[in-house]
């Protein structure tokens, strides 16, 4: 029983940020917002509540044990997101996948739906293994992401590693090194801040659709193909790596370490690819709609992954 009660607690954790998604799907039905009042929120937890989330995570001790775990997650982290970059490319000459299609297919939503559900699942205190494999993600996603994206042969290495939220992520390992810790009330603050990132996600996710016309989806006739792509044959290859690997004989909570390294493969495509094809020319409705596709699929996709790891 004790081996199903994680991917329970998954689908409860899910279920109840689906919720937050109707939330806000209604409050743009109603009136209350507009779609356009989502990139004012998006830009507070970029911005603000996600280097929160990810400062108050390094406040631990560096013990022997969490530096092992942190060596575990980083090689995980950097092993899977090079070996779905080089899967997805070997099967877009298979299957002609475009720039947006390769990207939504490698990059999952790790940065919005892992640490709310890492944190509710395992507890705060595994919150720091999911900041690892966000930093490698979040280079990748800037660095060969962008260039998939833009068709651009250098990238702005200075636009990469100076993002706001990688820079919370060095502040977090200085802090975790040394020692430091937050007062009481700077604590607090950060914590309190930081536990908004998963609903605010989910908010911003239901006022994005909100105005969709699910029909639309249909009219895209390769989306589940993508949508299968990203929610079980990846996964599936990196749950296979994961649990015959022998990775989590590196620490001695490396089972739980890998745990949250497949869950942060396992989410939806990243919202962040919607928002660079907005910006950078590209297929920005089909971005969305891969995305929309993903997330309403995941409650059934994700704890059947969760489970298969278990058993």
């Amino acid at each position: 029983m004790v081996r199903y009660m994680i991917a329970l607690l998954l689908v409860k954790k899910i279920a109840s940020l689906f919720l937050i998604v109707c939330m806000g799907i209604f409050l743009v039905r109603k009136k209350i917002l507009n779609v356009g009042d989502s990139r004012v929120i998006s830009a507070v937890s970029i911005h603000l509540i996600l280097p929160c989330v990810i400062l108050n995570a390094f406040q631990i001790n560096f013990s022997p044990d969490v530096k092992e775990g942190l060596f575990l997650a980083l090689a995980a982290a950097i092993i899977i997101n090079v070996g779905l970059i080089i899967l997805v490319k070997l099967l877009s000459r298979i299957i002609q996948l475009d720039a947006v299609e390769q990207v939504s297919v490698i990059y999952s939503n790790a940065g919005n739906l892992v640490i709310p559900i890492v944190s509710a699942v395992l507890g705060e205190e595994w919150v720091v293994y999911s900041s690892v494999f966000l930093a490698v993600q979040m280079f990748l996603i800037w660095s060969h992401g962008k260039t998939v994206l833009c068709r651009e042969e250098k990238t702005d290495i200075k636009k990469v590693f100076l993002n706001g939220n990688m820079i919370a992520i060095y502040a977090g390992f200085i802090i975790l090194i040394t020692g430091l810790r937050f007062p009481g009330p700077v604590k607090d603050a950060i914590g309190s801040v930081g536990e908004m990132v998963g609903p605010l996600a989910m908010l911003v996710t239901g006022m994005l659709i909100a105005n969709m016309d699910f029909r639309t989806l249909l009219y895209y006739k390769r989306i589940w193909y993508v949508t299968f792509l990203r929610l079980l044959f990846c996964p599936f290859v990196v749950l296979l790596f994961i649990k015959y690997s022998g990775m989590a004989a590196w620490a001695d909570a490396g089972k739980n370490i890998l745990l949250i390294t497949l869950i942060a493969c396992i989410t939806p495509s990243a919202s962040t690819i919607t928002q660079m094809a907005q910006i950078y020319g590209q297929d920005a409705d089909y971005a969305g709609a891969i995305n929309v596709a993903t997330t309403l699929l995941c409650i059934i996709t994700m704890p059947i992954m969760v489970l298969l790891y278990q058993i």
